[in-house]
């Protein structure tokens, strides 16, 4: 009953993932806590009222202007009576009512209207997730302090179309629920950095040397230190994906560019360097595009070694008190990861086998090995994102955190 007594607000919006907001309450109550749905007019076409209710064990809130709710201002009501706001699925339309002030049903009069911490799920088809509009809006939101869980990779039940926009699962909805009304943060007061992503080592001003890293990893991690209460710094190499909430993203291209953001970020009680930063780079990038020319063999690149920055900041003067290192490894997982361990200064290497195979370089899922000099401890296939759950914890307790 890890949410017991909390009291959560729980606005339904319309779209197929409302389905799955059924399944959320039932996650919730488990643990305690009690829900007051609202729902807007568009989910009311997906489930209905009646199966909201009957699971909340509420009465479900479905119109602004309700002669019967609205005797003493109940909109109001809602927004202050809760611990916490969820809007799941939180669709476009109702993120960009948020993102600018409307307020033209009850779901975003009360959001405008509370001063409770606010998580959405956001949920929608890919094209729609990834439109301009949205990620203006969405990086509005995060700018206001607005968290965020998903939206996740996968197949749309409604199109069939793969790519970014399935609603995060309920359990884990659940999870990050939990987390954020836990109360004491054990990572409060410290400083983190954290590295990311691959980097994009110029051939030319159009070719480029890099590797097949995602960057889910590494923002997961500064994602979850951030949620146990670290002030976070994310230097991020070029990627895809969407800026961590409650973190502070640097984008850099080069890894002479993010070695210099990393040391900028010194002094930090913890550095966490997850990118797979590229180990050479052109010695002599060109000024222009390089043109094949008939008949001629190729021109040979000259290669020049990159800065190692987890060395640097291994062995560096304002050294973390914890630093913890990875290792991208196609064989030999444990014997590489261990003598990476030694040499770059490490606290801890977080080893994993990137073989074309397992799909983990761009996936969603990690298998990885923790190795530290008391020994290695090998962790089950997991999502990236409990990946970092549990790699935060683990840093938590190793540093000693005292909480707020």
């Amino acid at each position: 009953m890890s949410l017991a007594g909390k009291r959560i607000l729980l606005v339904i919006a319309g779209g197929i993932a409302a389905y799955k907001s059924l399944d959320l309450i039932r996650r919730l109550r488990e643990r305690g806590a009690s829900v007051r749905p609202i729902m807007t007019r568009g989910a009311q076409e997906f489930v209905t009222p009646l199966a909201v209710g009957a699971l909340s064990a509420s009465h479900v809130y479905t119109e602004l202007f309700s002669r019967e709710d609205e005797q003493d201002v109940g909109h109001i009501r809602l927004a202050r009576e809760c611990d916490l706001v969820l809007v799941a699925p939180a669709t476009a339309d109702l993120m960009a009512k948020m993102a600018n002030g409307l307020a033209d049903d009850l779901a975003s009069t009360v959001l405008l209207a509370t001063d409770r911490p606010v998580l959405i799920a956001p949920a929608m088809n890919p094209k729609m997730w990834a439109h301009a509009a949205t990620q203006r809006n969405y990086a509005t939101l995060q700018r206001d302090g607005i968290q965020s869980i998903g939206p996740m990779e996968g197949e749309m039940a409604e199109s069939g179309e793969r790519g970014r926009g399935r609603m995060a699962e309920p359990i884990e909805i659940a999870d990050r629920v939990e987390d954020l009304l836990s109360g004491p943060k054990p990572l409060a007061g410290m400083t983190a950095v954290v590295t990311s992503g691959p980097t994009h080592e110029p051939i030319d001003p159009v070719r480029y040397i890099a590797n097949r890293s995602s960057g889910k990893q590494g923002h997961a991690i500064a994602a979850a230190l951030a949620r146990l209460g670290a002030e976070v710094t994310l230097v991020s190499g070029p990627v895809t994906i969407a800026d961590p909430a409650g973190v502070r993203t640097q984008h850099v291209e080069r890894a002479e560019e993010m070695r210099d953001a990393v040391l900028s970020a010194l002094p930090a009680d913890i550095a966490v360097m997850v990118a797979a930063v590229a180990d050479w780079r052109v010695a002599s990038s060109a000024g222009q595009k390089i043109k094949k020319q008939p008949g001629e063999a190729p021109p040979p690149l000259e290669l020049a070694e990159n800065p190692d920055i987890l060395k640097t900041v291994g062995h560096h003067a304002q050294r973390p008190r914890l630093v913890v290192g990875f290792a991208a490894e196609t064989q030999n997982v444990e014997e590489n990861g261990r003598s990476k361990l030694e040499r770059k200064g490490a606290d801890l290497i977080v080893a994993n086998d990137v073989s074309p195979e397992t799909g983990i370089m761009g996936g969603d899922r990690n298998r990885v090995k923790l190795i530290s000099r008391d020994g290695v401890e090998a962790w089950p296939d997991l999502s990236k994102d409990e990946v970092a759950e549990r790699l935060a914890l683990w840093i938590a307790t190793q540093i000693g955190g005292t909480g707020a």
